[in-house]
């Protein structure tokens, strides 16, 4: 059996799109961006793909990394409940940047996610702001600490307490995040664009691919769907 046609019969490929002029099989590129999704470096994902069999550059495995991250329509539209959001002080390329995100408690749905440069009232606003352009929320109830959240919920018309207690899935959230920057922090070298494009693929991998133990071993859009 070839690489590609186990490949085939183990990833559910939906981007062929993406891939229409590119020499690589289809599966051997999802399955590159997967690994770099968990966390290998794109020279780790070449050297793996190469004892494999396939020989590419890391160069090579870069640029399916940032097509499939500007293709993915993620994280699919959802109606919530509650919305757990926070924001950690991370460094990008030396600088201390905030990353935001908004989790589903119910699904854990890792639903936003952005990098700003200060926080504070005016970018948790732009941060709810996005959320409400991808998700119905109109009913949803945000749980907040302090930071600036309650007149920026107030700003959007949005529903929301200070929680201090059930707000630990989205702290786990930020630990998992934090190993792998701590562990791979060659991917915050340059612009506050590259942590983006790094951050949406993690947050594919996060929703799509990676079973949660509190949702029966499902990822958080199966349990949505659900």
């Amino acid at each position: 059996m070839t690489l590609e046609d186990l490949l085939k019969e183990t990833l559910d490929v939906d981007c062929d799109e993406v891939w229409e002029n590119e020499r690589t099989p289809t599966p051997v590129r999802v399955f590159g961006v997967q690994l770099h999704s968990m966390g290998l470096s794109v020279r780790e994902v070449a050297a793996v793909l190469e004892l494999l069999g396939v020989d590419r550059s890391h160069g090579a495995v870069w640029n399916w990394t940032h097509d499939l991250a500007d293709a993915q329509d993620d994280p699919p539209t959802a109606e919530p409940s509650r919305v757990a959001v926070d924001e950690k002080q991370i460094e990008v390329d030396g600088e201390k940047k905030w990353l935001y995100a908004a989790i589903d408690t119910e699904s854990k749905l890792l639903l936003e996610i952005d990098v700003y440069s200060r926080r504070g009232t005016d970018p948790a606003a732009a941060f709810l702001h996005r959320v409400t352009e991808k998700h119905d929320v109109a009913d949803t109830e945000f749980l907040v600490d302090a930071g600036g959240y309650l007149t920026a919920l107030f700003r959007h018309d949005l529903s929301g307490q200070l929680d201090y207690e059930e707000r630990n899935h989205i702290e786990k959230w930020f630990q998992t995040v934090s190993m792998r920057i701590d562990r791979f922090h060659s991917f915050w070298r340059g612009s506050q664009s590259s942590a983006r494009r790094w951050l949406q693929r993690f947050r594919h991998h996060y929703n799509h691919d990676r079973p949660n133990q509190a949702l029966d071993n499902q990822t958080p859009v199966e349990a949505m769907l659900n």
